[in-house]
């Protein structure tokens, strides 16, 4: 039988090729993928929220008040409460602040159940949880005897509520007030003092990448040390890039805004950062007192370790 159209075949040798070729391909994609590590385990801004809240901590412009809050339970279990059961003196304390104020939450389970915190605007239920109040979370509660911290700057007069955000422990008690007035007058940068500071704040990470902070990891010494300055102080801050990371530096006024840098004190930036190895510094006077942040800039380095306070009195 004869055939009116050619057959098309391959040969061995093509077929080598083309494999040769797409393996190639594959080689070459997958090094530019980790050549670009640091980008794709970065968060880009505006999407460091959870599905649910509302905006995150406003600018810290007033005073720090320190608020300890524990979780208690009755010995039925059918009320909960912060700090004393009803009709016990420090029941469900009201908190008053004025916008701009940074509340510091230190919150301890000292109950027997799981249990987790935030604060919300909302008048009933355990939504609207605003971003950076959470201490764990209803996936994942506080065990009994565990603790943990976060913050709370309001943006707005009114009133907001502290909860347990497991379902159903709001209802049965886990709840207070959070009164929040006028912003007040804000502090005033002094006249420069002549003193000058000079301190080290060097970029490193976990050999698995999932802790980064500055000068020493989580459970170390050293490790994010607080800074305290006074109001007109000149301050030096000398920057190593000790990782294997691009980072950049700022003092900020909230750390969950990396572009809230104040006083251009700042070492290179998000778009042009550090490489691995490289130094830095940068001297800047301190400006008016209140409760600041130091942090790497680059997005979503911070949450994942690289942020410490910055003090000026």
């Amino acid at each position: 039988m004869s055939h009116t159209e050619p057959i098309y075949r391959t040969s061995p040798a093509r077929t080598m090729k083309m494999l040769t070729i797409m393996l190639g391909i594959c080689i070459a994609g997958g090094i530019l993928f980790f050549s670009f590590w640091d980008y794709w385990i970065s968060m880009p801004p505006g999407n460091q929220m959870h599905a649910g809240e509302r905006e995150g901590p406003a600018v810290a412009t007033g005073a720090t008040i320190p608020v300890s809050l524990h979780f208690v339970e009755s010995s039925d279990f059918r009320t909960l409460a912060f700090n004393a059961l009803p009709g016990e003196e420090g029941h469900n304390p009201t908190i008053n602040a004025n916008v701009g104020d940074k509340l510091e939450f230190s919150i301890v389970n000292d109950g027997k159940s799981f249990h987790a915190f935030g604060v919300t605007p909302a008048t009933e239920g355990f939504g609207s949880v605003l971003a950076g109040t959470e201490v764990a979370s209803a996936n994942s509660p506080l065990k009994p005897g565990e603790s943990g911290s976060s913050t709370f700057v309001p943006t707005s007069e009114g009133t907001f509520y502290y909860i347990c955000t497991v379902p159903g422990h709001r209802e049965m008690g886990m709840v207070g007030e959070i009164i929040v007035g006028p912003k007040g007058e804000a502090p005033q940068a002094a006249a420069p003092t002549g003193i000058s500071h000079n301190f080290e704040l060097n970029f490193l990470e976990s050999a698995d990448f999932k802790n980064y902070a500055f000068n020493a990891l989580p459970g170390e010494e050293g490790n994010n040390p607080e800074i305290r300055v006074k109001s007109g102080d000149s301050v030096t801050i000398k920057s190593a890039n000790n990782g294997k990371s691009f980072h950049s530096f700022g003092i900020v006024t909230n750390p969950d805004d990396h572009t809230s840098v104040v006083w251009n004190a700042a070492i290179k930036s998000a778009n042009n950062p550090m490489k691995p190895g490289e130094t830095g510094e940068v001297t800047f006077t301190a400006g008016a007192p209140g409760s600041y942040s130091y942090i790497c800039t680059v997005p979503g380095h911070a949450a994942l370790g690289m942020k410490g306070n910055f003090i000026v009195e």
